[in-house]
This record gives C-alpha cells, sequence and structure tokens, in this order.
C-alpha cells in the first residue's frame, strides 16, 4: 500500500487557494495512481471555528474530483453543519474513482481549544477495507485530539482496523506530544499509524507539521519537518499480520474495560 502525505501552509478559511496548493503538491511529487494521499484535518479551511462562513459542499465536490482526475485514493477533512446548530469536523475517504467510501466525523473536538462550543461530537467509527488495493487493508481515520484517547484506537483495532490514518492541525507548544502519541499508538495497536498535521500558521497558532508513517512495531518509516512536503513510505500489511500473529498482545485486551462506540462497517 503506498501512502502519501501532505503537509502544507493552510490558508486561513480559503477553500480555492488550498485547493490550488494541494492540486500542485500532488502533481509536482508525480504522486502514482493507486496512492492512498492523507489531508491534514479541516484541509482546505484550517482550524476555523466559524462553521456558517465554511461549510457548504465545495470541499467534497472538489476532492472528488481531485481523486478521480489522479487516479488516487483521497482522505480529506472539512466541516459541514450538523443537527442542532453545531457543525462537525469529518474526514471522507474517496476512490479513486471520486466516489465516497466512508465519512467519520470527530468523536473528541478539542474542548481547551473551544471546538467543543461549535462542533459536535461524532458518535461512531469508521472502517473500510480496501478492496481494490493489494493485500486489501482496513482503514480508519481519526481526527487530530482523537490521538489523545487510547480506548477510540483500541475499539478500532477491536473491529479490524490495520492502517489508522490521522489528520490534524496539531500546534507547536504540543508537538512533542503528537510524536510520542503517534508512536505509542501504533505500538500498543500492532498497526500502522499514518499522520499529517499541518505548518505554518493561522491567526492564533503556530504549526510544525512533523507528519509521520510508523510501522505497527513503533519504527518511524518517514517523518517530514517544519516545511511543506509530500511524505511517502509503503505500508507492508503482510509484514503487520505476521507481526500480530507472532506477538498476540490483541488477543490479550479486555473488552469489558473499554465500553462501547457504534462501528460503521466493522470487518
Amino acid at each position: 500500500m503506498n501512502i502519501a502525505l501532505i503537509q502544507f501552509d493552510i490558508v486561513w478559511e480559503d477553500k480555492q487557494a488550498n485547493h490550488r496548493i494541494i492540486e500542485g503538491m500532488v502533481d509536482d511529487a508525480d504522486i502514482a495512481p493507486g496512492t492512498f494521499v492523507l489531508l491534514p484535518e479541516l484541509s482546505d479551511t484550517g482550524f476555523s471555528l466559524d462553521v456558517k462562513k465554511i461549510a457548504d459542499e465545495m470541499s467534497t465536490a472538489w476532492a472528488a474530483d481531485l481523486a478521480r482526475s489522479r487516479g488516487i485514493w483521497l482522505q480529506t477533512g472539512y466541516a459541514v453543519r450538523g443537527p442542532g446548530g453545531k457543525g462537525r469536523n469529518c474526514a471522507t475517504l474517496f476512490a479513486p474513482s471520486g466516489e465516497t467510501i466512508g465519512t467519520y466525523e470527530k468523536v473528541h473536538p478539542f474542548s481547551y481549544g473551544r471546538e467543543l462550543d461549535h462542533y459536535g461530537s461524532g458518535d461512531h467509527l469508521t472502517l473500510r477495507r480496501l478492496e481494490e488495493i493489494p493485500g486489501r487493508p482496513t482503514v480508519c481515520p481519526l481526527i487530530c485530539y482523537d490521538l489523545r484517547f487510547a480506548e477510540l484506537w483500541r475499539l478500532g483495532v477491536l473491529a479490524g482496523a490495520e492502517v489508522f490514518t490521522i489528520g490534524a492541525n496539531w500546534p507547536d507548544p504540543r508537538q512533542q506530544h503528537w510524536r510520542t502519541l503517534l508512536i505509542a499508538r501504533a505500538i500498543e495497536n500492532l498497526a500502522y499509524v499514518v499522520a499529517v498535521n499541518r505548518t505554518g500558521s493561522d491567526p492564533h497558532l503556530r504549526y510544525v507539521g512533523g507528519s509521520m508513517i510508523i510501522s505497527p512495531r513503533g519504527e518511524v518509516l518517514a517523518e517530514a519537518g517544519e516545511e511543506p512536503a509530500v511524505l511517502r513510505a509503503v505500508v507492508d500489511l503482510e509484514a503487520l499480520r505476521k507481526w500480530r500473529d507472532e506477538f498476540g498482545a490483541l488477543a490479550d485486551i479486555h473488552r469489558d474495560l473499554l465500553g462501547s462506540i457504534r462501528i460503521d462497517g466493522q470487518v
């Protein structure tokens, strides 16, 4: 499974500008058809709390066209309007045909950053087996602050997740937490963790990238610095499954300690 992460400086609340940046980076990197391309959280607006301004159909229409025109798998982040007047912070998976194959709504809005005042919480995990990719990986998208809640990842891996794909706007002051927790999530779940963060700044915070691709053994396969970058690696599904068979820690999980969540697409 070929992975490419698009780390860039998101232009504040300017979808067209961000679409041009992403398209240019994809094309300049000559990303091969069939690659799984991951974009950051709220990837065409930045971490805006102005849901009325940024929630429209432009984000998904553009993403579907990008996936189709380049023949890539794509995970993009954007906002929608949800029930009760609050938004939902979403990550959607698109097939190379441009078809939407699954959407995840962030379970943990970032209360410390007032996200919870403007966005409601999702109520499910989304898992998708990508049948057309060799090895048929099962992907579970997550978003930014979800990284801090190990139980959510446990529920995902127990439902069959093999590759966690997480987009973020994770700020500089807590960058060490980002790196440490990503590696921990890969090790404890015997899973690949594919994580893209933005870089640059918005009106409120600075971001320093640090996107990463991590193996189920906790090995850092690729890591970006502070600058815009296209980060790539190959996910070895045979090695993942062999490691899970050899080191059976997942079989020792006590499910009764974890609670439950609705699974969309359990495999």
